[in-house]
């Protein structure tokens, strides 16, 4: 049963919401043609110790994020993502700094639960290469790293922790029950990583499964886009990410 509203009229929502914090908010002009509206709610229950503002502005921001999730054009532009780690950052790098106009057109409160509807306008042509950013470029095959017949890695960054994120794109269907017996497609469905010391000396090379995640039996189908993280050995300086063709 929906809560009754307990504001009236529409209301501005100076903040923007990310973290779990409250940050002001400043507005910017944006041209009129690429602007899109966005629009989420949320309902929440919230326990002791959290407080009634606390569980208000958990509600305003999961809403703010349901709003940029469920919006079409970025289900379709995310359509081949399986990595959900990866599908929340994006949202949240959207929620954080590409929602613009951000207001509160609903909001009520009904014995411990807080209800919030939230409306938005980002920009079609933005979002678009937020998305693209950590893909590397999914779109354009001269940006791949490596190919074989089963995987393109689009890309490699290793993150402040030192761990290596690998983003890489499937090209045939991958089975992990059956891969191994469809003509040798196992060995070509690895990612390989060599680590070096210092000197440039080869210290190991390990074989990591393009899987979904990294202990299920996942099947990938074409063009469906996954990461790997691999943790670097401390004595390790460089290294290189390949497929074997």
């Amino acid at each position: 049963m929906r809560c009754p509203k307990q504001t009236s009229g529409v209301r501005w929502l100076p903040l923007l919401l990310t973290g779990g914090m409250l940050l002001p908010f400043t507005q910017q002009a944006w041209a009129q043609s690429d602007r899109i509206e966005i629009v989420g709610d949320y309902r929440y229950t919230y326990h002791d110790p959290e407080t009634p503002t606390e569980a208000k502005a958990t509600a305003c921001r999961e809403a703010l994020r349901l709003a940029i999730s469920t919006w079409p054009s970025f289900r379709e532009e995310t359509a081949a993502i399986v990595d959900s780690a990866l599908l929340k950052d994006i949202v949240q790098t959207i929620a954080s700094n590409y929602v613009k106009d951000v207001q509160v057109i609903e909001q009520a409160e009904k014995g411990r639960t807080v209800y919030c509807k939230v409306r938005g306008v980002v920009q079609s042509g933005e979002i678009r290469k937020v998305i693209q950013a950590p893909l590397g470029g999914v779109e354009n095959a001269p940006t791949a790293v490596e190919q074989n017949r089963a995987l393109r890695v689009l890309s490699v960054r290793e993150d402040t922790d030192g761990t290596i994120s690998v983003v890489f794109k499937a090209l045939k269907r991958l089975d992990w029950l059956n891969t191994a017996y469809d003509g040798g497609l196992r060995e070509h469905a690895d990612l390989m990583v060599d680590f070096y010391d210092e000197q440039g000396t080869l210290i190991r090379s390990e074989r990591y499964p393009a899987r979904k995640t990294e202990s299920g039996d996942d099947v990938m189908n074409p063009g469906e886009i996954g990461v790997r993280k691999i943790a670097k050995p401390l004595n390790a300086k460089s290294y290189r990410v390949w497929v074997v063709k």
